[in-house]
Protein backbone atom coordinates (compact mmCIF):
# COMPACT_ATOMS: atom_id res chain seq x y z
CA UNK A 1 0.00 0.00 0.00
CA UNK A 2 1.28 3.32 -1.18
CA UNK A 3 2.00 6.12 1.74
CA UNK A 4 -0.37 9.11 1.40
CA UNK A 5 1.73 12.63 1.49
CA UNK A 6 -0.08 14.35 4.21
CA UNK A 7 -1.39 17.61 2.37
CA UNK A 8 -1.03 20.91 4.29
CA UNK A 9 -3.12 24.21 4.02
CA UNK A 10 -1.24 27.53 4.27
CA UNK A 11 -3.72 30.65 5.11
CA UNK A 12 -3.20 33.08 2.00
CA UNK A 13 -2.51 36.54 3.16
CA UNK A 14 -4.97 39.03 3.15
CA UNK A 15 -2.87 41.34 0.76
CA UNK A 16 -1.62 38.42 -1.36
CA UNK A 17 -5.49 37.15 -2.24
CA UNK A 18 -5.75 38.89 -5.47
CA UNK A 19 -2.07 37.64 -6.57
CA UNK A 20 -2.47 34.10 -5.59
CA UNK A 21 -6.11 33.67 -7.28
CA UNK A 22 -4.71 35.29 -10.40
CA UNK A 23 -1.75 33.13 -10.50
CA UNK A 24 -4.03 29.90 -10.04
CA UNK A 25 -6.92 30.51 -12.01
CA UNK A 26 -6.33 34.50 -14.09
CA UNK A 27 -9.83 35.84 -14.44
CA UNK A 28 -12.44 32.76 -13.53
CA UNK A 29 -11.52 33.10 -10.10
CA UNK A 30 -13.30 36.45 -9.40
CA UNK A 31 -16.02 35.79 -13.00
CA UNK A 32 -16.84 32.00 -12.30
CA UNK A 33 -15.74 29.65 -9.68
CA UNK A 34 -16.26 32.04 -6.94
CA UNK A 35 -20.18 32.80 -7.43
CA UNK A 36 -20.66 28.96 -8.31
CA UNK A 37 -19.01 28.73 -5.10
CA UNK A 38 -21.14 31.10 -3.28
CA UNK A 39 -24.35 29.62 -4.84
CA UNK A 40 -23.74 26.56 -4.09
CA UNK A 41 -23.49 27.13 -0.26
CA UNK A 42 -26.75 28.94 -0.29
CA UNK A 43 -27.95 26.16 -1.80
CA UNK A 44 -26.95 23.45 0.52
CA UNK A 45 -27.42 26.01 3.73
CA UNK A 46 -31.21 27.88 4.20
CA UNK A 47 -29.55 29.92 6.69
CA UNK A 48 -26.60 30.60 4.92
CA UNK A 49 -26.07 34.43 4.08
CA UNK A 50 -22.63 35.35 3.07
CA UNK A 51 -19.52 36.21 4.73
CA UNK A 52 -15.97 36.51 4.91
CA UNK A 53 -14.21 33.42 3.24
CA UNK A 54 -10.61 33.13 3.73
CA UNK A 55 -8.32 31.74 1.20
CA UNK A 56 -5.76 28.09 1.65
CA UNK A 57 -3.18 27.00 -0.71
CA UNK A 58 -2.62 23.01 -0.24
CA UNK A 59 0.87 21.59 -0.45
CA UNK A 60 -0.15 19.71 -2.95
CA UNK A 61 -0.59 22.98 -5.35
CA UNK A 62 -4.52 23.03 -4.17
CA UNK A 63 -6.55 25.83 -3.26
CA UNK A 64 -9.77 25.80 -0.94
CA UNK A 65 -11.85 28.81 0.34
CA UNK A 66 -13.37 28.68 4.22
CA UNK A 67 -16.07 30.42 5.53
CA UNK A 68 -14.76 32.77 8.34
CA UNK A 69 -17.26 31.45 10.85
CA UNK A 70 -17.10 29.45 14.48
CA UNK A 71 -20.70 27.85 13.88
CA UNK A 72 -21.62 24.45 11.87
CA UNK A 73 -23.72 24.60 8.92
CA UNK A 74 -27.29 22.76 8.52
CA UNK A 75 -27.33 21.61 5.25
CA UNK A 76 -29.51 19.59 2.91
CA UNK A 77 -30.02 18.53 -0.04
CA UNK A 78 -28.48 15.21 -0.83
CA UNK A 79 -26.56 15.26 2.03
CA UNK A 80 -28.52 15.92 5.10
CA UNK A 81 -26.60 17.07 8.08
CA UNK A 82 -24.08 19.78 10.16
CA UNK A 83 -20.78 20.23 8.78
CA UNK A 84 -18.10 22.68 10.27
CA UNK A 85 -16.93 25.34 8.00
CA UNK A 86 -14.13 23.65 7.08
CA UNK A 87 -16.11 21.21 5.61
CA UNK A 88 -18.58 23.00 4.00
CA UNK A 89 -15.93 24.87 2.30
CA UNK A 90 -14.66 22.34 1.45
CA UNK A 91 -17.88 20.88 -0.58
CA UNK A 92 -19.09 23.90 -1.80
CA UNK A 93 -15.15 24.49 -3.66
CA UNK A 94 -15.14 20.22 -4.54
CA UNK A 95 -19.09 20.46 -5.98
CA UNK A 96 -17.91 23.53 -7.97
CA UNK A 97 -14.69 22.82 -9.37
CA UNK A 98 -16.58 19.62 -10.22
CA UNK A 99 -19.29 21.45 -11.99
CA UNK A 100 -17.23 23.71 -13.67
CA UNK A 101 -15.36 21.17 -15.28
CA UNK A 102 -18.20 20.65 -17.82
CA UNK A 103 -17.95 24.84 -18.22
CA UNK A 104 -15.92 26.84 -20.56
CA UNK A 105 -13.46 25.87 -23.01
CA UNK A 106 -11.03 23.03 -22.66
CA UNK A 107 -8.29 24.85 -20.36
CA UNK A 108 -10.80 26.09 -17.87
CA UNK A 109 -12.26 22.74 -17.52
CA UNK A 110 -8.99 21.01 -17.14
CA UNK A 111 -7.72 23.53 -14.92
CA UNK A 112 -11.20 22.89 -12.58
CA UNK A 113 -10.74 19.19 -13.35
CA UNK A 114 -7.47 19.48 -11.44
CA UNK A 115 -8.06 21.08 -8.77
CA UNK A 116 -11.34 19.04 -8.22
CA UNK A 117 -8.54 16.10 -8.04
CA UNK A 118 -6.33 17.80 -5.64
CA UNK A 119 -9.27 18.50 -2.95
CA UNK A 120 -9.81 15.01 -3.21
CA UNK A 121 -6.27 14.29 -2.39
CA UNK A 122 -6.54 16.89 0.85
CA UNK A 123 -10.21 15.03 1.99
CA UNK A 124 -8.36 11.69 2.43
CA UNK A 125 -6.10 12.92 5.03
CA UNK A 126 -8.76 14.56 6.71
CA UNK A 127 -9.52 12.99 10.54
CA UNK A 128 -12.04 9.62 9.73
CA UNK A 129 -15.38 11.23 10.85
CA UNK A 130 -14.68 14.63 8.94
CA UNK A 131 -13.39 12.60 5.94
CA UNK A 132 -16.87 10.72 6.28
CA UNK A 133 -19.13 13.64 6.64
CA UNK A 134 -17.19 15.20 3.42
CA UNK A 135 -17.20 12.12 1.23
CA UNK A 136 -20.52 11.31 2.04
CA UNK A 137 -22.03 15.39 1.03
CA UNK A 138 -19.89 15.48 -2.11
CA UNK A 139 -20.83 11.77 -3.66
Amino acid sequence: MKDIQHITRMLVPEDQRVAVVASLFGPHFPLQIEPVVYDIAEQMCENYQGGYWNYFRLSNSGFVIFPDENESFAVSGYYTGVLTPDEFGLVCCTLAFSLLTFEGDWAFSRMCAKHHYLLQRYVTGLPESSRARVQRAIF
